[in-house]
C-alpha cells in the first residue's frame, strides 16, 4: 500500500514538473523566460560597465574621461534599435573580416549571447550616468574622513562610497531594469524569439491578435510589478541607516 502511494505520488510530481501550457501557451512562457534571461544578463553587464564607467568619469585621467564621455553620449543619442543593428550585424561582420584576414575562422554569436552583449552595452551607458550621480551625492566629508584615516581607494569605495550611494542609485537602477525588460523586444529584428516575438508568431498563426497581445501585456505587467516589489525591498534596506538618522534628529 505504501509502495503504491509513493509510486503514485512520485508519478504525479513528475507529471507536474513536465507540464507545460497547451498550444501556444508554452511558446509564450518560453519567450518570457528568454526575456528574463537576456534582461538579467544585460542588466548585470550594464551594471558592471556602469561601475567602472562612473568611477572612470569621476576619478580617471583625461583620456579615460574623454573616451567614456564619447561612449555615453553616442549610446544615449542613438536609438536602441539602430544600436542593436549596428552591434549585431556591422560589428560582427567587421570582427569576422579581421579574423579572416589573419586566417582565423569567423565567429557566430548565439542569440542569447548577442542579446546580452548588445543590450548590456546600451545599459552600461545609462548605468554610468546613474551611478555617477549617486556617487556625487555622497557627502564629501565622509570621503575626506576615510582618506584621513588612510583608507586606500578600493577600501574607501567598498566601505564608504558604495554603501552611501546605494540609496540614491536604487530608483534609477530600478528604472533601468524595467527599461531593459522592454528593450528585449527589440531583439525580434535579429530573429531572437523572446516574449514579443513569440506573441507575434502566435497571433499571426492563430489570428487571435487580441488574445495573445493581451496575454503578453499581462505577462509584462506581472514582471514589472514583481520587479517593483523586489526593488522596493532593496531600496528600503539601502535607506535603513538614513531612516534611523532622521528619527534621531
Amino acid at each position: 500500500m505504501l509502495t503504491l502511494i509513493t509510486s503514485t505520488g512520485a508519478s504525479s510530481m513528475l507529471d507536474l514538473l513536465a507540464w507545460s501550457p497547451p498550444g501556444w501557451g508554452a511558446t509564450l512562457v518560453q519567450g518570457l523566460l528568454n526575456t528574463i534571461v537576456i534582461a538579467f544578463g544585460a542588466y548585470a553587464l550594464g551594471l558592471l560597465i556602469g561601475v567602472f564607467g562612473a568611477f572612470g568619469k569621476l576619478y580617471g585621467g583625461p583620456i579615460v574621461k574623454d573616451v567614456l564621455a564619447v561612449y555615453t553620449t553616442l549610446v544615449r543619442a542613438v536609438p536602441e534599435l539602430v544600436l542593436i543593428l549596428i552591434l549585431y550585424f556591422a560589428v560582427t561582420d567587421a570582427v569576422n573580416e579581421i579574423l579572416k584576414f589573419y586566417g582565423y575562422d569567423p565567429i557566430q554569436l548565439s542569440g542569447v549571447g548577442a542579446g546580452i552583449a548588445v543590450l548590456g552595452i546600451v545599459q552600461g551607458a545609462y548605468s554610468t550616468e546613474v551611478l555617477r550621480g549617486a556617487i556625487q551625492s555622497v557627502p564629501a566629508g565622509q570621503i575626506e574622513a576615510g582618506r584621513a584615516m588612510g583608507m586606500p581607494p578600493t577600501l574607501l569605495a567598498r566601505r564608504i562610497t558604495l554603501p552611501l550611494m546605494m540609496a540614491s542609485a536604487i530608483p534609477g537602477l530600478a528604472n533601468l531594469w524595467l527599461t531593459v525588460t522592454k528593450d528585449t523586444a527589440l531583439l525580434a529584428v535579429v530573429g531572437f524569439i523572446e516574449l514579443t516575438k513569440a506573441t507575434s508568431l502566435a497571433a499571426a498563426t492563430t489570428k487571435a491578435f487580441f488574445t495573445f497581445y493581451m496575454a503578453a501585456g499581462v505577462l509584462y505587467l506581472i514582471l514589472s510589478l514583481g520587479s517593483g516589489l523586489v526593488f522596493s525591498r532593496i531600496e528600503k534596506w539601502a535607506r535603513r541607516g538614513q531612516r534611523n538618522i532622521g528619527r534621531g534628529s
